[in-house]
């Protein structure tokens, strides 16, 4: 007798079962029972890890616990440290653990004001704003989540209403920089509640079949229990985090150092205005592709809890704008020409980037019929059978972007990073801590990308590899 292979993907730390496309001749009945029980245990992560769970456990207390601190201490170097890590050492050093306390800002009313604004009218935007309707990916248990491609008419009202409130003296932004610190203490402390309320809800009220406990506390709630959070029928909750909130809050605070360094200086240096311009760009090519966001790990793979949505709504408004908020209180004037060319060359990244992604997109939207690169696309028809027993077909793009490596579109990001953040020059690391970060981020990534493919697709990912050898450089790795 054949049994059914079955094949784990790495969705984190919880798994998400797929079965090889594998002829199989069983009794109906048995058959029947084990699919039933597949498709329960999918429901649900599972405590296997893909690194000893002593690493595991370590990893995910040591990001509970020092990110938090973290952010605060990015801001205050940035701030008030003159962006220099030895300085703020020193501080810590000298005065220990209450100096840590002292400069820790409170949570002011102003700051809770300030975020539930910006919350309540980014989800007004995400529930009222027309936009076309867009089907996600299946899910493994067979659901396909619904969106409204609002995102784009989302980020042009946001930025216009923000930029008229400053330009007829409604709202001066610089409020918001000048609070700063209060902001990210509050956004802490609220986003950590928000992720026990995703804890509850996954547990009590799931929106989903996509959903489901490992039997342990802290990996539901650092890696979230539901797939597909909502509330009520429309509102998507990791749209809400990862687009409307996080993304949003990047060009917002953008602008936001900007005008700072306008109203402190009366003019706006040329490195702050490449730095601004490049981030703007980023987040303008994110929101004009929001939709097909929907269909990266992020979205249909990675479960709503600390490390997505903590880190949409206090990490990106926090470390992705970290170059903006050091070039607030250290101009630097670059010159027309260098200037020039690091605009260029950032530009250029984000549109290879952005062209990576599209060739993906039109490649999946055309079934492989379509041109790449002026000629038909080469590919490799990949089959695989998902928990409810249905074959479904895939198809690998090979050639193109995706012919040089199998991530190459993170080169073009990590390289756009570095183009945002060298007008920073330098004299300090701290700026380019985001870049660094970005770029363990996205390598991680990748791996575990390519262990779900591998998991999900078997015999043909290996063949794909075979034919795309690289991971992410072409030629090195």
């Amino acid at each position: 007798m054949t049994d059914i292979l079955f094949i784990y993907t790495s969705n984190g730390l919880h798994k998400e079962r797929f079965i090889i496309s594998i002829e199989v001749k069983q009794r109906p009945k048995r058959r029947e029972q084990r699919l039933r029980s597949d498709q329960k245990m999918a429901a649900a992560p599972e405590t296997k890890t893909v690194h000893s769970p002593a690493l595991t456990y370590f990893s995910m207390l040591s990001l509970l616990s020092l990110c938090p601190p973290f952010v605060i201490l990015l801001w205050y170097t940035m701030v008030h440290a003159d962006g220099s890590v030895a300085q703020t050492w020193n501080y810590l050093k000298q005065h220990g653990l209450q100096g840590f306390i002292d400069i820790w800002p409170r949570p002011t009313a102003i700051a809770w004001k300030i975020i539930f604004v910006y919350g309540a009218f980014e989800a007004a935007l995400q529930l009222l704003l027309p936009g076309k309707r867009v089907e996600g990916p299946i899910s493994p248990t067979g659901n396909r989540p619904v969106y409204k491609a609002n995102g784009m008419a989302a980020y042009f009202v946001t930025l216009v209403t923000y930029i008229s409130l400053w330009w007829f003296e409604i709202f001066n932004p610089t409020v918001v920089y000048d609070h700063l610190g209060e902001i990210y203490s509050a956004l802490i402390f609220g986003s950590l509640i928000f992720c026990v309320f995703l804890y509850i809800k996954g547990h009590v009220a799931p929106s989903s079949t996509d959903s489901g406990s490992s039997g342990n506390f802290i990996i539901d709630f650092y890696w979230g229990m539901e797939l597909y959070p909502r509330i009520g029928k429309n509102f998507d909750i990791k749209v809400f985090t990862n687009c409307r909130f996080g993304m949003m809050s990047w060009a917002v605070l953008a602008v936001t150092y900007c005008i700072k360094q306008y109203e402190l200086n009366g003019k706006v240096s040329d490195s702050m205005l490449v730095n601004t311009t490049l981030m703007l760009v980023y987040v303008t090519k994110f929101f004009w592709w929001e939709a097909g966001y929907w269909n990266t790990m992020d979205i249909a793979h990675d479960r709503a809890g600390f490390y997505i949505c903590w880190g949409c709504l206090v990490w990106v408004p926090s470390v992705y704008t970290s170059p903006g908020m050091y070039l607030v209180n250290h101009p630097v004037n670059l010159g027309m020409q260098l200037a020039l060319y690091i605009l260029v060359a950032g530009v250029l990244c984000i549109y290879i980037n952005y062209d990576c992604d599209r060739q993906r997109q039109e490649f999946r939207r055309t079934n492989g019929k379509c041109k790449i690169w002026g000629k038909a696309p080469s590919k490799i028809e990949a089959t695989y059978t998902t928990t409810s027993g249905e074959t479904k077909t895939s198809l690998l793009l090979t050639s193109g972007w995706w012919g040089l490596a199998r991530h190459f579109h993170y080169v073009p990001e990590i390289l756009a990073a570095f183009f945002w953040t060298v007008p920073a020059l330098f004299n300090h690391f701290l700026p380019y801590f985001y870049v660094v970060f970005l770029t363990i981020l996205l390598f991680d990534r990748a791996k575990r990308d390519d262990d779900r493919c591998r998991s999900k697709y078997g015999k043909y990912w290996k063949l794909y590899c075979n034919k795309v050898p690289y991971k992410i450089i072409p030629g090195i790795y």
